[in-house]
C-alpha cells in the first residue's frame, strides 16, 4: 500500500501514471540524450533494499540476494511528459563494515535519498533517525529530497511497526511515507510510485547533469569477496 503524507509541501504529491512507466525503456540506444539523477537507497542490513530496486529496474523480485559490499548501481530511463530522466539509483551497504571508506561516495552530488526499514522488524525503524543524521553529517542540502519507505508489508503477521508509528516519524522529518513489499507482484505498481514521485519532484529542479560512473566508480571494495544472504 502507497501512503502519501499529507502534511507539509504539495511538491510530494504521490505520482502513478500507466503512461509513464509504458513509455519507459532501460535500453540507451533507443532513446537521446537523457538528465542523470542519482538516487540512494539507505538503510540497515536486510530491509530489502536490494530487492527493492530490484523490483523496479528488473520488474521482478530477486530470489536470495546476496549482501552488498560497498555499493551496487542499478539504472532505470523513463519518460516523462515527453522527457527521458534517467535515475541512476546507488544501492548501498547496510553493514558498517561495508561503508566505512564507501561513505563520502554515497553523498556525493546526490539528489534524492530514500531511507527503507523492515516492517517486521522494530531495529531496522528504530535505526532511521541515525541514517537521517549520517546525511546531515555528510551535508546533504535541506532541499534534496528524502522519502520514507516501509518493505516487507507481505509479512503481516511478524509485523513489529505500526503504520501509525511510521506516520508519526515521517511527518517529523516532512517525509512522505510508503508502505510496500518488493516480493509481492500485487506491489509492483506502488514500488513504482515511489521511484515515479522523485522523478517527478527531480524532473522540476532541473540539476545539472552527472557523468556517466567509470568501471572504479563501481566500488565493490575489490578483494573483499565476504558474501552473506540476506532475507528481503
Amino acid at each position: 500500500m502507497a501512503i502519501e503524507n499529507t502534511t507539509g509541501s504539495n511538491e510530494f504529491a504521490t505520482i502513478y501514471t500507466r503512461d509513464s512507466l509504458a513509455n519507459d525503456s532501460c535500453q540507451e540506444y533507443d532513446c537521446p540524450q537523457s538528465r542523470v539523477f542519482k538516487i540512494i537507497v539507505i538503510g540497515d542490513s536486510n530491509v530489502g533494499k536490494t530487492c527493492l530496486t530490484y523490483r523496479f529496474c528488473g520488474g521482478k523480485f530477486l530470489e536470495n540476494p546476496e549482501a552488498t559490499i560497498g555499493v551496487d548501481f542499478r539504472e532505470r530511463t523513463l519518460q516523462l511528459d515527453g522527457e527521458y530522466i534517467k535515475l541512476q539509483i546507488w544501492d548501498t551497504a547496510g553493514q558498517e563494515r561495508f561503508r566505512k571508506s564507501m561513505v563520502e561516495h554515497y553523498y556525493r552530488n546526490v539528489h534524492a535519498i530514500i531511507f527503507v526499514y523492515d516492517v517486521s522488524s522494530l531495529a531496522s525503524f528504530e535505526s532511521l533517525p541515525e541514517w537521517i543524521e549520517e546525511c546531515v553529517r555528510h551535508s546533504v542540502p535541506p532541499m534534496v529530497p528524502r522519502i520514507l519507505v516501509g518493505n516487507k508489508c507481505d509479512l503481516r503477521g511478524t509485523r513489529e511497526v505500526s503504520t501509525f508509528s511510521a506516520q508519526r516519524l515521517a511527518d517529523g522529518y516532512n517525509f512522505p511515507l510508503f508502505e510496500t513489499s518488493a516480493r509481492d507482484p500485487a506491489e509492483k505498481e506502488h514500488v513504482d510510485a515511489i521511484f515515479l514521485t522523485l522523478a517527478y519532484r527531480l524532473k522540476s529542479h532541473k540539476p545539472l547533469r552527472l557523468k556517466q560512473p567509470s568501471e572504479s566508480s563501481f566500488i565493490q571494495l575489490a578483494g573483499q569477496q565476504e558474501k552473506t544472504h540476506c532475507l528481503c
